[in-house]
């Protein structure tokens, strides 16, 4: 099931429509070499294409038209980072593949099957100039799927090598309920300001206080709701500092089941905690998984580090360079005949459809590769 459902998200991804869009290059020139391997300009264009399709799709809108070359970091365009992202994944892919016998990986008959499958649907379903804009030939489709598929089969395989036992008492959580008494106030249009020092003051007496009546309270979510204030739920650990403040957790994590802590102060206000489990199974089980996926991704992380270092990789920056993401714009939506594959609409499409199914459910808008148009 798990070889399947690889193999149909492939052919997902590469199922695109037309692509119209300006400048056109040698697909014959070497981008890149790792290892004495060539990377075809034709191959990075085509994968810089793709990816630059699912930047513009998602996020064109919100950083506007001028997005790729607006600044990502200090003396860095966000084309410049996104394509150095991309040329490191081509790179990558190509030092997987190298390491393919080390792991004893093939790429099956029935996989090459789906390879080609996938590859002669997007040739369909495009123009010859269409494709000639972003260089999808059946032989750069098919070699970036190969590629994708390496890449899924030897990662999985070097993932399978790091330790999946996790005691108990390594991914221990516990929970609690709190209480927040927050050092900002909210007006009756939904601003937010800051308290005076004098109001700070106030607050904290009103939270020491709590927090002693709480000790004695019983149940502590009742009593919050009592005194005017709601009883969050948390599973924490003594180094927990995503759901709540590293101070709070800290505070908790020395008390015992039914223990209520003091006060505790943050930058952001003040919290009372209640400590109602030292092993919530739910949560410890969950973040046994989490600690499995670290280790399996520092795996991987360690392997193409070490790959890279003795690695000879080069790039052919004149080359590379010709990969303008101003000149070309290109969208992404799935195709809806595909019904293994997450669907992703153009705001046209989505205009039509939304007239068409008033009284039907719409389907979750979620992220994937797939159909491409591009525009001039």
């Amino acid at each position: 099931m798990k070889k399947r459902f690889m193999i149909l998200a492939l052919a997902g991804v590469m199922a695109v429509s037309a692509l119209t869009g300006c400048g056109r290059m040698d697909e014959n020139e070497v981008v890149a070499t790792v290892e004495g391997d060539e990377i075809s300009a034709g191959l990075a264009n085509f994968y810089a294409r793709m990816n630059q399709a699912q930047y513009e799709t998602w996020y064109a809108g919100y950083m506007g038209d001028n997005m790729w070359a607006s600044e990502a970091e200090e003396g860095k365009t966000y084309e410049e980072s996104v394509k150095d992202q991309i040329m490191e994944d081509l790179q990558n892919m190509y030092l997987l593949e190298d390491h393919m016998k080390d792991y004893e990986i093939e790429i099956s008959e029935e996989e090459e099957t789906a390879v080609k499958e996938a590859a002669a649907a997007f040739d369909e379903a495009n123009g010859l100039e269409e494709k000639g804009k972003v260089s999808g030939s059946v032989d750069n489709v098919e070699r970036l799927l190969r590629l994708f598929m390496i890449r899924q089969k030897v990662g999985d395989a070097i993932r399978a090598t790091a330790d999946t036992e996790v005691s108990d008492e390594e991914a221990a959580k516990k929970t609690m309920k709190y209480v927040v008494f927050s050092y900002n106030k909210t007006d009756e249009e939904g601003g937010s300001t800051p308290l005076t020092d004098k109001e700070k003051e106030d607050l904290k007496k009103e939270a020491e206080a709590f927090a002693q009546e709480a000790k004695n309270a019983g149940d502590f979510a009742a009593y919050a709701a009592e005194k005017g204030y709601e009883a969050k739920d948390a599973a924490f650990d003594a180094e927990e500092t995503v759901a709540i403040p590293a101070e709070l957790a800290a505070a908790a994590d020395k008390l015992e089941e039914g223990g209520v802590t003091d006060a505790v102060e943050t930058d952001n206000g003040l919290y009372v905690a209640k400590v109602t489990s030292l092993l919530d199974r739910e949560a410890t089980d969950a973040e046994k998984q989490n600690i499995i996926s670290q280790r399996q991704q520092e795996k991987y992380n360690e392997a193409i580090e070490g790959w890279r270092k003795d690695a000879e990789i080069s790039v052919v920056e004149k080359v590379w360079k010709k990969v303008d993401f101003n000149e070309l714009s290109v969208t992404m939506y799935m195709d809806d005949s595909d019904p293994y594959a997450d669907e992703v609409k153009t705001d046209d499409r989505a205009e039509e459809d939304e007239d068409e199914e008033d009284d039907t459910e719409k389907e979750e808008e979620k992220p994937a590769g797939g159909e491409s148009e591009a525009e001039e």
